[in-house]
Order: C-alpha cells, then structure tokens, then sequence
C-alpha cells in the first residue's frame, strides 16, 4: 500500500468510490474537484497495485488554529489492513504541520468501526448533531483532537 496526494487523474474513481462507499450521502463530483484544487485541503489516495483503495481530504485555513478531516474512506475488500489508520495518521502529522493545534471531525454514530480509530488516536467526542447524515436521519458525533503545538 502506497499513500501520496490524489491527482486529476483519481477524480473519476473516488467518485465513483463515493456511490460506492456513502450511498445516500456521496459527495457530488464539483465537490470532490473542489477539495483537489483547493490550496487548503490536504487530498491523500491509498493505493494498492496502481488501484485506489481509500482516500483522505483534510482542510486547515491558513491562520486557524483548528483543521477538520472532511473525509476518510477504504474500500470494503481492504479494510482491516490500516490503511484507514495510515490516512488518518498522514492528515494528523499534515494538520500539524500547518500549525494546527486542533483536528476536528464529524462519524457517523452508527459506525463504530471509525469511532474506534479516532479514539485511538486521541479523538473525543464534544457534541452530537442530531440527523446529520440524509437522508438517513443518522447522528454525527464531533470528535476533537488537541495536538501539540
């Protein structure tokens, strides 16, 4: 497994990995564009033999102390093998890197697998947002990480 920063090229398969992945709540295509071209957004794929099989898109505002994981995701037949834990830990070390003093996310509250690796690295849970994820009314649970500075 190989982790280095997402390209043009990757658009059309994290896509497409999005409808596979988040069904009912996939990011659109612009978005995705978006957080490629952005120079706040930090934009890691996983890959296993030239084969996406995660990605990661992490954001810190140049002056704010805080940086937010937008997203972390593994295709199904390569979970367990940490590369959701190699993504995270990279957008961490990016994070602190631009100075960031905070990381901050939002998982679902059903999904306990994600939950789990976030805590282990020092995530808490701060606040719920009640039905965040549609349109399946599903919780989100806020998860800060201080870090040091």
């Amino acid at each position: 497994m190989t982790l280095r920063l997402a390209t043009e090229n990757d658009l059309t398969t994290i896509y497409g990995l999005e409808q596979v992945l988040f069904p009912d709540d996939a990011w659109p295509l612009e978005k995705i564009a978006d957080d490629l071209h952005s120079p706040y957004a930090h934009f890691l794929v996983a890959t296993d033999e030239g084969q996406v099989v995660g990605y990661a898109i992490a954001h810190h505002l140049t002056g704010n102390d805080v940086a937010d994981i937008h997203n972390i995701a593994v295709v199904e037949s390569h979970r367990g093998r940490g590369i959701g834990a190699a993504l995270l830990d990279a957008v961490l070390e990016w994070a602190v890197d631009q100075g960031a003093s905070a990381i901050m996310l939002e998982v679902r509250a059903d999904n306990v697998v994600a939950q789990s690796l976030y805590a282990s690295r020092g995530f808490e849970v701060i606040a719920t947002r009640a039905q965040y994820y549609q349109p399946a009314g599903i919780d989100a649970l806020v998860m800060r990480k201080e870090v040091p500075a």
